[in-house]
């Protein structure tokens, strides 16, 4: 001990002592977590014993390459732990190990994609995924209306976006296949990060099949729902499917790959015999191409959250996501508030603001101030994800903390409240970003709203970690 005080005195020093000023900032995310409303779709509130596992010694080994096959020693119990998160991972949605593979390294959601069209993509390649102001996401292929490249997916690849009807908010599937059969790409991607209805992967599977193209699915958003059967199957029809791991599948913040393997279905066009090719393509475009060592300790943290996934409560869960969330979307439509699509089949609904003469950015300030955090967000039509016309509200993380229908009617409320306060603001300010945040210093109203939301929040349990009153 007295060797290892010389060289590493910090070395067994508890955080409180070690470093009181990040120590402080932590009990303060405690307690902003505990005594706010938080309804960011892509956030959700995880179990003590993942924050456990993540916070462990697994963070301190090197382990590249795979289970079996890495280029470090002392690596035999991180195979065990990379392998029973594989198996489990398998097991969460149902999939044959026969007909499927997964590899549980990627980081986060992001490099997931990026490793997969990195496997399957030659530079330049054609990709076709949903328009971020219709509900997409960024790494699905996104450009602004000035041709900026914003994500490196259409810096490397060329991509040719589908929309939502601008009538109903919802996909237009015979417009995406008209576009295909014109761009014909080399791979579809469905899935969003700000669609509130489900995914036909039965009509992209046919649409994919007339171009030749591969299909992937990203699943990050919803895929606690899917692997509860709460919505439709994408491994049905989908030769890839991806997923972070931290939303409604409530785990640690880290992504999967799954991708087919074994024989080709027999079909027109498939040669008798042939076997799917995307196993060391994949793995191979995680490690070595785009990253180093995997981080153990979210791969532990994972394999702790994917047991959860199978325990009968998880699907009780899921059920009741989809339930507040619908709840909240028709106390909003009773206001007379406009939701895009008209409601939700999972697990967020898109409020359309713009019929109020409001932007994403107003309401989510104020409600921020108010301790309801949610996020501003294109919707379709909008020209700038910058200045958005709506504001994405999701149900995972309150749901975790045991609210029901009636609680989030009672967010409803707390949300209409909001909207009044911002439109008073803006009538008397006028509709300048700058000079409306001129009327949020000292504003009563926000004040006497968030003594009440925090006195909504603070009754109910909070995962993960102890409260301290």
């Amino acid at each position: 001990m007295e060797a290892m005080n010389a060289v590493f005195p910090a070395g067994l020093t508890p955080l409180k002592e070690a470093d009181p000023e990040i120590y402080d900032l932590i009990e303060a995310e405690k307690v902003r977590q505990w005594k706010g409303v938080e309804l960011i779709a892509s956030e959700n509130f995880t179990s003590k014993a993942v924050i456990e596992t993540l916070g462990s010694c697994l963070t301190n080994k090197y382990s590249e390459g795979l289970p079996g096959a890495r280029y470090y020693g002392g690596n035999e119990n991180i195979d065990k732990i990379e392998n029973i998160c594989r198996n489990r991972a398998l097991e969460a949605f149902d999939l044959d190990p026969e007909k499927w593979g997964v590899n549980v390294q990627p980081y986060s959601g992001s490099p997931a994609n990026f490793a997969v069209y990195t496997a399957l993509l030659n530079p330049h390649d054609r990709i076709m995924g949903l328009d971020l102001p219709s509900g997409g996401h960024l790494t699905h292929g996104f450009y602004n209306a000035r041709g900026t490249k914003v994500s490196a997916t259409s810096i490397y690849f060329e991509s040719l976006p589908y929309k939502v009807s601008y009538q109903t908010g919802l996909l237009d599937y015979d417009a995406l296949e008209e576009k295909a059969l014109d761009f014909r790409p080399k791979m579809i991607i469905c899935g969003g990060s700000a669609y509130a209805r489900d995914w036909d992967y039965a009509r992209f599977r046919s649409i994919a099949d007339k171009v030749g193209a591969l299909l992937m699915c990203d699943t990050a958003h919803t895929s606690g729902l899917v692997a509860t059967k709460e919505l439709n199957q994408p491994f049905d029809y989908c030769d890839i499917v991806t997923t972070t791991t931290h939303k409604s599948l409530r785990g640690p913040r880290s992504g999967m790959i799954f991708f087919r393997k074994g024989p080709k279905e027999a079909k027109k066009g498939v040669p008798e015999g042939a076997v799917y090719e995307f196993e060391d393509k994949i793995n191979f475009a995680v490690f070595p191409s785009l990253q180093g060592g995997p981080h153990n300790h979210q791969i532990g943290a994972l394999a702790v959250a994917l047991k959860q996934v199978k325990d009968p409560a998880f699907t009780l869960y899921a059920k009741q996501v989809r339930a507040n969330a619908s709840a909240l979307a028709s106390f909003l439509m009773k206001k007379n508030y406009e939701l895009v699509t008209g409601g939700t089949d999972n697990h967020l609904v898109l409020w359309n603001l713009r019929p109020l003469s409001l932007t994403g950015n107003k309401v989510e300030k104020v409600c921020e101030m108010a301790h309801i955090t949610l996020n501003k967000n294109a919707v379709y039509g909008d020209a700038s994800a910058l200045s958005p016309g709506g504001v994405r509200i999701g149900a995972p993380a309150m749901t975790s903390r045991g609210l029901n229908c009636g609680d989030f009617e009672q967010i409803g409320e707390f949300l209409h409240r909001a909207v009044g306060i911002c439109l008073k603001i803006q009538e008397e300010r006028g509709k300048m970003l700058k000079d409306f945040n001129l009327g949020l210093p000292d504003n009563e109203e926000i004040a006497a709203l968030r003594i009440d939301v925090e006195a909504f929040a603070s009754k109910f349990a909070m995962p993960g970690f102890d409260i301290v009153k």
